[in-house]
């Protein structure tokens, strides 16, 4: 089974060394805050990753006092990143559509596409979830997540739901069943799907709608023509693709179980948990939670199994606002298990600060784990740092990323203990 370690092992390498080589330009110090870093994408950046036969990183990258924003210009249009794993998650679906590209070129795919014309692709389309745009519009940043609203996540009344054609909302068991009734009559093509996405080693799930779209009309050609698949291998180089791969971490289950087997999956674990059924209903239906990373925060509580209040969590997650703000919770949840898994922490209890995941260890001390790019001493920053309700506790901030000497110093003098996070 994959695991999250080996992005993450990429990840430490490219940034949390707190390397002074780190160029910044355009930096300003306004009053005792800072704002405007620019950093370079080849002083964050594995080599192997800035360029390749479809897709350039730009060398210049803004952050916003947590993360650093890429572009990548690429065969297929110009994509914007938030931080390194999501930009090797591009290079991933990038490489993969030229791969889908080339194979929608061959003579196998012309003979199954010619076998299989008589089949109604048009019931094929209900079967992927509509995808989310998110590469054509710029994403939010992920600064929502230490603003000071509290320490706990009330229940909102305007719960999220997805309806019927009726307008009624769905029941637990609706959500879980699956892909729909357009996808009785082409038994098979979800897990057929499966396996496209298994051999391009990009997350089934994706937001990509260019990547959605190729998936689905190679994946038909070949499963309606009653042929075996064949992805035709393209230009880019076996490093490159291991890099891309590796860092984009969906666990092997995902390649395995259909959609309504990995939300049965997860809501018999998030009852365990001691979810309530409707929250477990808002989770699944929320719009920037994809499978996967639903499936991904729920593996990464189920590590945590002595730990109180993991519910929070789930309400947390589901209130998230945007696709980026889903992986900055999944990014940090993985922090947490991979510290548990490896015995370096025994957490007790799970807690929402302001709106970032916690977990406390046995003594007390809390743990924050903030997965995190170039952090700089904004207003923003020392807001969460200084918080009144945390002044007298051990506190240890878990960070994959590097500190300006301010925020650095900033976050000392708050009483935090900083620990750079090693995969172990």
């Amino acid at each position: 089974m994959k695991t999250f370690t080996c992005w993450y092992s990429i990840l430490f390498v490219a940034v949390s060394l707190f390397s002074p080589c780190l160029a910044q330009t355009g930096t300003e110090q306004v009053g005792k805050f800072e704002t405007g870093v620019l950093l370079r994408a080849s002083d964050l950046l594995p080599d192997k990753l800035l360029q390749g036969p479809f897709h350039r990183v730009r060398e210049q990258v803004e952050t916003d006092g947590y993360m650093a924003y890429f572009q990548i210009d690429t065969d297929f249009g110009t994509l914007q990143a938030i931080g390194i794993p999501q930009v090797a998650t591009r290079i991933a679906e990038t490489g993969a559509i030229a791969k889908l590209v080339a194979t929608s070129k061959s003579d196998l795919f012309a003979a199954g596409l010619k076998r299989s014309i008589e089949r109604p692709i048009d019931a094929v389309k209900n079967i992927v979830v509509t995808p989310v745009e998110s590469l054509k519009k710029a994403p939010s940043t992920v600064g929502h997540f230490f603003g000071k609203v509290g320490s706990s996540i009330e229940r909102t009344a305007n719960k999220i739901a997805d309806r019927n054609e009726s307008g009624e909302k769905r029941t637990l068991g609706e959500v879980g069943s699956g892909i729909g009734n357009a996808a009785m009559g082409v038994a098979g093509f979800e897990k057929a799907r499966l396996e496209t996405a298994r051999q391009l080693g990009v997350d089934p799930y994706t937001d990509n709608a260019r990547l959605n779209e190729e998936m689905t009309k190679v994946t038909w050609a070949f499963f309606a023509g009653g042929l075996p698949l064949r992805i035709v291998t393209a230009g880019a180089s076996a490093g490159l693709a291991v890099a891309a791969t590796e860092m984009v971490g969906v666990p092997e289950e995902m390649y395995i179980l259909t959609k309504s087997e990995i939300d049965l999956r997860d809501s018999q674990a998030l009852r365990a948990m001691g979810l309530r059924d409707d929250d477990i209903l808002d989770f699944q239906n929320a719009p920037a939670l994809s499978v996967t990373r639903r499936h991904k925060i729920v593996k990464s509580l189920a590590a945590l199994s002595e730990a109180d209040h993991r519910g929070n969590i789930i309400l947390l997650a589901t209130g998230c606002q945007s696709p980026e703000a889903a992986d900055f919770l999944v990014a940090a949840l993985a922090i947490l298990e991979k510290r548990q898994t490896s015995g370096e922490a025994n957490y007790n209890a799970v807690l929402v600060i302001g709106r970032l995941p916690a977990a406390v260890v046995a003594g007390g001390r809390l743990e924050v784990p903030a997965p995190v790019d170039y952090v700089t001493w904004t207003e923003h920053v020392a807001a969460f740092a200084q918080r009144e309700d945390l002044a007298e506790k051990p506190k240890n901030l878990i960070h994959t990323g590097t500190f300006s000497a301010m925020a650095s110093s900033g976050f000392t003098e708050a009483g935090w203990q900083m620990t750079p996070f090693i995969p172990r």
